[in-house]
């Protein structure tokens, strides 16, 4: 499993150096664009709308807009420095809490936690903790030069880390437009309700729950196969520069070619 972070946890003096490994992944299918003409594939290119130019990496510095096209612009070092202060700092644990109290809004990614060679002990130490106690931990960690908030919790035999979304990036329900103030309800349909929920109440077993719009894509792939494939074209047309040069070569050569039917003629009149 790919490490994508190594550091360590730390929760009082306890210090477990740790390994983080993405626990989900995206089955999505994932469709290329076609030019519907020719077959070749369609490329995004990064534009300069002031000058209609293409911009290449090098050219290319981040700002902060605080304002309708007025910019901050932080150049890379700045970045890097603040980067570098951050990065060094461990999974910190800073208080522990039930997992119930906090709402699944906040939730945003899941890691695998695994001990480094020399953690083993401290991460049965914080994993049986965390089972006999109930609790989770709020910690902070930085992940590509960002900070984020996360918890630690027992997941099986192992410890995960998910990142939550901070309060502030969680919107406010009242700027949610149509949500009626007060239960219309009539007692009727409610008691019907509560029947049917009744009825489709069950334990959760996710393997039950399966992507059929997948299932069906892939399959639907696999059947056009064999009759509707089709090869891209890899050919790139040539820069206009260089197709000028190409066509003044070509007019060129034309130029110098010998006029081969006027010596053919001159050569008929000698024999007679």
């Amino acid at each position: 499993m790919h490490t994508v972070w190594k550091g360590s946890i730390s929760f009082g003096l306890v210090n477990i150096p740790i390994k983080l490994h993405t626990a989900t992944e995206s089955k999505d299918i994932k469709l290329r664009q076609l030019h519907k003409e020719c077959n070749t594939p369609i490329s995004y290119k990064k534009v300069c709308e002031g000058c209609q130019k293409e911009v290449n990496e090098e050219d290319i510095v981040k700002a902060y807009e605080y304002s309708k096209n007025k910019f901050v612009v932080l150049d890379a070092e700045e970045l890097e420095n603040l980067r570098k202060e951050n990065e060094d700092k461990a999974v910190e644990i800073i208080d522990f809490v039930k997992l119930e109290e906090i709402d699944p809004i906040y939730f945003e990614k899941t890691y695998f936690l695994s001990p480094d060679t020399t953690g083993t002990k401290a991460y049965a130490l914080l994993r049986k903790t965390l089972e006999d106690s109930g609790k989770i931990g709020v910690a902070k960690i930085v992940i590509r030069s960002k900070e984020q908030l996360a918890v630690v919790r027992v997941y099986k035999d192992a410890l995960v880390m998910e990142t939550i979304h901070y309060p502030d990036e969680v919107r406010s329900v009242s700027d949610v437009p149509n949500i009626p103030s007060v239960d219309v309800v009539v007692q009727k349909e409610l008691d019907t309700a509560l029947m049917l929920v009744e009825q489709l109440t069950t334990v959760f077993e996710p393997t039950k729950y399966t992507d059929e719009y997948r299932t069906a894509l892939m399959e639907l792939i696999e059947d056009k196969k064999a009759s509707s494939t089709v090869t891209a074209t890899d050919k790139k047309p040539l820069p206009d520069n260089v197709t000028d040069l190409m066509s003044a070569l070509q007019a060129s050569l034309e130029k110098t070619k010998k006029p081969a039917t006027r010596k053919r003629t001159t050569k008929t009149k000698k024999n007679a």
